[in-house]
This record gives structure tokens, C-alpha cells and sequence, in this order.
């Protein structure tokens, strides 16, 4: 009998070879540097070929860079968990920081090697599109009419909320003090700047 509560072995096996790419590519450049490590020393490292490696990245940007792909899912969870009466604004904070959360492992790393990779750093690539595009209608779905322009300036003052924390974050402070930053700057925003 198939097993239909969860990915199926095929999934599973593909979902494990991701996160073994993703695992040795983290050791490597936290070894020897983003620059000095090639998508070849990748492959070997996590004991697949560069063919089969770039089937699931399509390049070393994106094996640093690229969210989980069951990411969504965990948004997707966070967000139906929210009470349905909660307020928006607390309702973003708690679902933004336990969100944040649960990407604490490679958030240091990641941060690290954009202070120190000029390539890096220059990556234009965006991959919280998906997750915004969420997070609107999520957003939208507990908007009465009438109040889209508050919701809208909540949502835009979140982001900013979280780009603040990051920004004032150092890596070697540990993942605890992001979220520190991050309650302070919500407290910050809910009460405005006057």
C-alpha cells in the first residue's frame, strides 16, 4: 500500500540529494572561501556528478542562495496556524519571526559569505518572491474593506521591520539576537515615529 500522508520515496531521495549538495557546498566555502570553491569540488564533495548536481542547482549562487523547497510548506503552515481573529500586526510578527526561524541554520552562513564574496553580495537574486506573493493574499484574506492601505504599509513596514534586524545583525552574535533586533524594531514600528 502506497504511502499517501508524505512524499513518496522518489521525492524523499531527490529532497535528501538537495539538502546533501546544499551541506557539502556550506562546508566547503566556510572552509576555504565562496570564490575559492568550485561547483566540480560541490559535486564531489556530495558524491554526485556536476550533471546531476546542476539538475538541482542551477548554478553555486543558487545552492547558497536558493530556500528549501519545502519552504513553502512551512510558511504555509505558519500562516493557517494565526488565529483568525488575531490583529494583522501581531499576526505578522509572530508568523514573520517563526518563520525566520526556521531558517536560523543557514542565515549566519548565508550573511557571511555576502560580507565576504563581492560576487555574492552583488547577487541580485530575490527568492522570497513566492513567499511576499503568499504573505499579500494571506494578508488580504484578514483585510475588511476598505483597510488595503493600512494593510499594505503593515506589510511594507514588516519587511522593513526584518531588512533593519538583518542589517543591524552580525552573524557572530548568534541567531537569538537577530530575533532580539527583530522584537525591537516590531515594538518600534507598532509605535510609530513621531
Amino acid at each position: 500500500m502506497a504511502d499517501t500522508d508524505g512524499p513518496g520515496l522518489r521525492e524523499r531521495k531527490k529532497l535528501q540529494t538537495w539538502r546533501t549538495i546544499r551541506a557539502a557546498a556550506f562546508r566547503l566555502i566556510e572552509e576555504r572561501g565562496y570564490e575559492a570553491v568550485s561547483v566540480e569540488e560541490i559535486a564531489a564533495a556530495a558524491n554526485v556528478s556536476r550533471s546531476t548536481m546542476f539538475n538541482y542547482f542551477p548554478s553555486k549562487e543558487a545552492i547558497v542562495l536558493d530556500p528549501d523547497p519545502e519552504e513553502p510548506e512551512v510558511w504555509r503552515a505558519l500562516m493557517r496556524d494565526r488565529p483568525a481573529d488575531e490583529p494583522l500586526w501581531p499576526a505578522l510578527e509572530a508568523m514573520l519571526l517563526a518563520y525566520m526561524a526556521t531558517f536560523s541554520d543557514r542565515l549566519a552562513v548565508q550573511k557571511r559569505l555576502k560580507a565576504t564574496s563581492p560576487k555574492l553580495a552583488e547577487s541580485a537574486r530575490d527568492h522570497g518572491e513566492q513567499f511576499a506573493a503568499e504573505l499579500r493574499a494571506w494578508a488580504a484574506e484578514r483585510t475588511a474593506p476598505g483597510h488595503e492601505i493600512e494593510t499594505t504599509l503593515m506589510l511594507n513596514t514588516a519587511q522593513a521591520v526584518l531588512a533593519t534586524a538583518y542589517t543591524m545583525w552580525s552573524p557572530d552574535d548568534g541567531f537569538d539576537r537577530l530575533l532580539d533586533i527583530a522584537r525591537d524594531c516590531f515594538a518600534r514600528a507598532s509605535h510609530g515615529f513621531s
